[in-house]
């Protein structure tokens, strides 16, 4: 029913710009949060090894780890999409790139 935009403190500019541009594109809700990367599950994707490099990076998620039983089981299945919600999603994103990029 969200979709959040996760960084470290140092990318938390990125982390705000992706955001405004979201809502700008999208009424689906969306958080933010630059947070400290000790605080488990901030590092846990691709991001992580941009951070390494020095560079600016967010994690974007539904926070499935957190609060969707069906997170990596068999029982995860198509059939448990909203894809309404999916393309919502998608199309938000894509114009976030697009403001990003330019």
């Amino acid at each position: 029913n969200f979709i959040g935009f996760v960084s470290n403190v140092s990318s938390g500019g990125l982390t705000r710009k992706c955001v405004k541009s979201f809502r700008s594109h999208s009424d689906f809700p969306c958080v933010g949060g630059a947070i400290p990367a000790f605080i488990t599950g901030i590092g846990w994707s691709d991001h992580w090894s941009f951070w390494q490099e020095g560079y600016p990076a967010l994690m974007v998620t539904d926070t499935a780890p957190f609060r969707y039983e069906h997170y990596h089981q068999p029982t995860d299945t198509i059939d448990k999409i909203t894809f309404n919600h999916f393309a919502q999603v998608v199309a938000g994103l894509e114009n976030v790139i697009l403001d990003i990029t330019q």
